[in-house]
């Protein structure tokens, strides 16, 4: 059995063989691991090895689940492209444990999230030069803004705000047959006296209006795997086939420690992804087989919030108490590591429609057949006709996310930037992965900045035990009460006219539930929220990383996704992590970074006195 991967008398019980050297190695083959790596063998001709401990769809027969947009629900219990992780129980949330799906292929988590493109507000950048400390500047928000627009490719074309021409394509869509919901959605947040925006990644977030996807003109999810990895493993173009040969791809291959000269870290230790387990962790069959990699310049972490910590700790650092409680010698004993855990937490405000507007006719399935009931659409018709229209043309139902609009408001006054987030979506989800089958329509709120912190931490010294993930949702009383006014506020949208001819009744919370009462309120949300499957903040700039995501206290190794976050953004994560990502491989290759540019943000004009 691989029980102590980490501990070099367990190593010794097994076969290593070294492999080639590499200038870079990178771990992880997902939202910033895809583009740093893109970067390094395109624009620095570097020679890059990436390891992803998933494996790819591209060419297997469940390739659609993936490329397709509105297919998004398949994979997200699925331990096939998926870590499939669970919080430890929450004490603050009734003892529950909340599902944390992790994306496992190549694309990492932007081949199995949701698609939806936020930015954060500008204010959080500012906020985030301050928490940083040395260095802190070059996150501000005029300076990480020439990054998110050299990523983008946006269907509106390139503006101060927008970018035209970079490898991530980034679309508006209406889907027709959900139209009228959608924008009786936006009208009724404008009737409850917020305003309209037209692009919440510009210069005004706060309001009403239609969503950015990650999504590419022909209706395929633009993953980083789309936009930065295949065009080199299937290139086009001469350049990015010269590209392509520098770069050596490796799936299925799981790292389980960093290989060290004192304090210089030299390479990586491997071995074969053995399978994974339902509920996160792997199975103990390997073939005892493990390989060294070596780089000459850096080993760059990519593994995300969950992967980079934990890969850090098997490697000895760490909490040193903590290590040593499970047998893993201490290389440098860093206790911040693992903490800080930052993540979203969100319900749902669901209503029952008296007028056909929802996804429920191509989107319902039948419940009670297991693994086929995902398959088991109650009007299998109107399903495969969208998936004939989407493979044939890229359209109709199967080409969008459906989260086309949204929303951001402020949650009480004396709040200079909204800390409430909308999606809205034409149906009502159970359980987070099926649909009901009966026409609605639910807007997701969550609060944006939470207070709370948790850990990840080792639950062994094993690679392959999952860590435990401990968010510690809801432990501060703002918290509680931001998420008590959110409640509030999102009913008091959904009642407004424009959603009253659409209206049979409210599905949940029951109507029973007394709003006035904060002790129901708190027992609702407690019972009913679910993570945003945001993870982030556990390697923070600032205490684990410099503001460069190297980690101090060693050489050759920095951290460069979600993790180094000191805090969170306003809104969905990925576009941010692919946003650090294009400016980190910039510092790694030693660029001068990017002119800032000078943007300005909007700033309600009463927003020390009224909520709205």
């Amino acid at each position: 059995m691989l029980s102590r991967l980490t501990t070099s008398s367990s190593l010794r019980r097994f076969s290593s063989t070294a492999k080639g050297s590499y200038d870079y190695i990178i771990i992880g083959a997902g939202s910033a691991g895809a583009t740093i790596a893109h970067r390094l063998v395109k624009d620095a001709g570097a020679s890059v090895l990436l390891i992803e401990n998933g494996s790819s769809h591209y060419g297997s027969w469940d390739w659609w689940k993936i490329n397709m947009p509105a297919a998004l629900t398949f994979n997200l219990a699925d331990a096939k492209y998926n870590w499939d992780f669970y919080t430890v129980p929450q004490k603050h949330m009734d003892g529950r444990r909340l599902h944390q799906p992790r994306g496992r292929a190549l694309g990492g988590s932007s081949s199995l999230n949701a698609m939806a493109y936020v930015r954060g507000h500008a204010l959080d950048y500012e906020r985030w030069a301050k928490e940083i400390g040395e260095g802190g500047d070059a996150w501000s928000y005029r300076n990480i803004l020439p990054y998110y627009r050299k990523a983008q490719s946006h269907q509106a074309g390139e503006s101060t705000y927008r970018g035209g021409s970079g490898p991530l394509t980034v679309t508006q869509r209406r889907t027709k047959a959900v139209e009228a919901i959608n924008q009786a959605f936006v009208l009724a947040g404008e009737q409850a006296g917020y305003p309209r925006t037209d692009d919440m990644n510009g210069f005004q977030q706060e309001g009403f209006g239609p969503m950015d996807m990650t999504v590419t003109p022909d209706g395929k999810r633009a993953s980083t795997w789309e936009c930065y990895l295949k065009p080199l493993m299937h290139p086009q173009t001469p350049e990015d086939e010269a590209a392509g040969k520098r770069l050596k791809l490796i799936s299925n291959e799981m790292a389980v420690r960093l290989l060290f000269d004192k304090t210089k870290v030299v390479g990586v230790e491997t071995i074969a992804s053995p399978k994974p387990k339902k509920g996160g962790g792997f199975y103990s069959e390997t073939s005892g087989v493990t390989e060294k990699h070596v780089a000459k310049s850096e080993v760059i972490l990519c593994a995300g919030a969950v992967g980079s910590p934990q890969l850090l700790m098997l490697s000895g650092i760490g909490n040193a108490k903590d290590l040593e409680r499970h047998g893993v010698p201490v290389l440098l004993d860093k206790p911040m590591v693992g903490e800080n855990l930052q993540d979203h937490l969100e319900f749902y405000v669901q209503y029952l429609s008296q007028l056909p507007c929802s996804l429920y006719p191509w989107a319902a399935t039948i419940p009670g057949l297991g693994l086929l009931s995902k398959y088991a659409y109650r009007q299998p018709w109107r399903a495969i006709q969208a998936g004939i229209l989407w493979m044939l043309a890229g359209r109709g139902i199967g080409s969008s996310n459906h989260f086309e609009v949204g929303g951001f408001i402020r949650s009480r006054e004396n709040m200079p930037h909204p800390d409430l987030q909308y999606h809205f979506i034409p149906g009502i989800v159970t359980g987070q992965l099926d649909f009901l089958a009966e026409h609605g329509y639910q807007a997701h709120c969550g609060t944006m900045r939470p207070t709370s912190r948790g850990t990840v931490q080792l639950s062994s010294g094993s690679a392959l035990d999952a860590p435990l993930i401990d968010p510690n949702f809801l432990a501060t009383e703002e918290d509680r009460r931001d998420l008590r006014a959110g409640l509030r506020l999102t009913v008091d949208i959904m009642e407004q006219q424009a959603l009253q001819e659409f209206k049979r009744e409210r599905y949940a919370p029951l109507l029973n539930l007394n709003l006035d009462s904060d002790e129901e309120v708190d027992a609702w949300i407690r019972a009913s929220s679910h993570s945003g499957y945001h993870l982030s903040c556990t390697c923070a700039m600032g205490k684990v990383v410099d503001a460069e995501g190297r980690v101090k206290g060693v050489e050759n190794l920095r951290v460069a996704d979600a993790s180094i976050m000191p805090s969170m953004t306003s809104g969905n994560l990925n576009a941010p992590t692919i946003m650090m990502a294009e400016l980190l491989a910039d510092r790694i290759r030693g660029e001068a970074p990017l002119p800032p540019e000078e943007a300005s943000w909007y700033e309600p004009p009463n927003w020390k006195t009224s909520q709205r």
